[in-house]
């Protein structure tokens, strides 16, 4: 089936994505025996984080076996996708579009808790809440996402934020940056200065560059976004510079870090970005740190000196405390991307794991998928998929069982992409949250 989209050049149909993502995922429980019950107390495993990873990783722990009680710890009472939250930055969507409750897992018999959780114990098998709460547990999945790291670039902090948003966690900043482009006067100058790899996409840089450059043409025409980026290159980078030519030409100065240096220093107070080589003055500041797993993962001793949580890529467990597994964005399981696609393929293979050696049984050779949409513009889309198994050792890309979107494609190629990707967002939200 992806050999097809990498021949025929064609893209999946939305029911053919589907079906594939879903058993990429459940590659792994194919090769175990089928799940006893349990006749005694319910084992416990509590799930941190109620992301694509997190909620994912807990809806299929008590698929696989439902008298396991799962619990979930998820500060939020509303969830807001980073997919999809470009389109909110650029007034696609309202906000509202990107936000998700919980009240689907009532129904599924997993107890919520709104807490923050600042501590996981694993010699004594407790998690720590910001309440004062301990809750106790067999096994503890943590999908932490992302934290920032605002020290390699002078003057950048949190204390800027509110004049100079990141907008790289969905929320009040994604509403925030969409204030300042409406607020911004038709000629002025967008900055977007992406993050550098190892970073979490989506909310993809080339996308929220595409969708303000579509906002700007159709409403700040005289306007322009000057991109100075840390990397010489980007994901699907012909691909969106295709697009760019075509549907916004003039309108986007790309400038990268070989040519024209890297962002050394942010002037909040006067919207400058000091570059090696030159000083960029913005209407509108979009500086995206480097980035690092979330400080749960700090606090519970889960990463080592990469700032992100090795692990074993055929469980996800840890490497360095046992029984607590580590999936998503903060997990180190390169090839695979930091994306909600990952956190949801890698969910499923670490809910399988933890049921099997519950009950005695082994996981075998897990296969992982991810795909990615991305918009040029709100009926131009691209998109990439990739295929990965687990050789024995770690997680392998499989050679040739993946593809990327054709270039030079007509207007209705790239909109039937533009389609999928909505349609790939409503149903993988409707799966998780209900």
């Amino acid at each position: 089936m992806i050999n097809n989209l990498k021949k025929n050049s064609k893209p999946l149909s939305r029911r053919a994505f589907n079906t594939l993502l879903g058993s990429m995922g459940l590659a792994a429980v194919s090769s175990t025996k089928s799940y006893p019950k349990f006749d005694a107390i319910p084992e416990r495993v509590v799930v941190i984080g109620g992301g694509f990873g997190g909620a994912t990783a807990a809806i299929y722990l008590k698929k696989m076996d439902p008298n396991i009680e799962v619990i979930l710890i998820e500060k939020n009472l509303l969830y807001a996708t980073c997919p999809f939250s470009n389109t909110v930055i650029s007034g696609m969507n309202k906000f509202s579009y990107i936000l998700k409750s919980f009240n689907y897992f009532e129904k599924l018999n997993i107890k919520v808790i709104h807490d923050l959780a600042i501590e996981i114990d694993s010699n004594n098998k407790k998690i720590t809440l910001n309440s004062g709460r301990v809750i106790s547990f067999v096994c503890c999945i943590v999908s932490p996402g992302i934290d920032f790291d605002y020290e390699s670039i002078i003057g950048n902090s949190t204390n800027i934020q509110n004049r100079i948003p990141h907008a790289w966690r969905a929320g009040f900043q994604t509403q925030l940056l969409r204030k300042q482009l409406v607020a911004m006067p038709n000629g002025g100058t967008f900055i977007i200065s992406p993050p550098p790899n190892p970073f979490r996409c989506p909310p993809g840089p080339a996308e929220r560059i595409s969708l303000i450059a579509d906002y700007f043409k159709k409403n700040k025409p005289k306007s322009k976004i000057i991109v100075l980026d840390p990397k010489d290159k980007f994901g699907k980078q012909s691909l969106f510079k295709e697009g760019w030519a075509k549907l916004y030409p003039n309108m986007i100065e790309y400038r990268n870090s070989a040519e024209f240096g890297k962002v050394r220093e942010v002037v909040a107070d006067k919207m400058v970005l000091v570059t090696d080589i030159d000083e960029v003055k913005g209407d509108v500041i979009n500086l995206i740190p480097g980035q690092k797993a979330g400080r749960i993962a700090f606090n519970s001793g889960l990463v080592n000196q990469s700032g992100w949580c090795p692990v074993n890529h055929a469980t996800f467990e840890s490497k360095l405390e046992k029984d607590v597994y580590v999936i998503g964005d903060a997990s180190i399981s390169s090839p695979m991307p930091k994306s909600g696609v990952s956190a949801y393929s890698q969910a499923k293979v670490c809910a399988a794991a933890i049921v099997s050696s519950l009950n005695g049984e082994i996981v075998k050779n897990p296969k992982f998928i991810n795909y990615c949409y991305s918009l040029v513009s709100p009926d131009y889309g691209i998109s990439v998929v990739k295929v990965y198994e687990f050789n024995g050792e770690k997680i392998k890309l499989i050679d040739g069982a993946g593809g990327k979107s054709p270039p030079n494609q007509t207007n209705k190629f790239r909109r039937l992409e533009a389609q999928y990707a909505e349609g790939w967002y409503k149903t993988i939200t409707k799966e998780i949250w209900g």
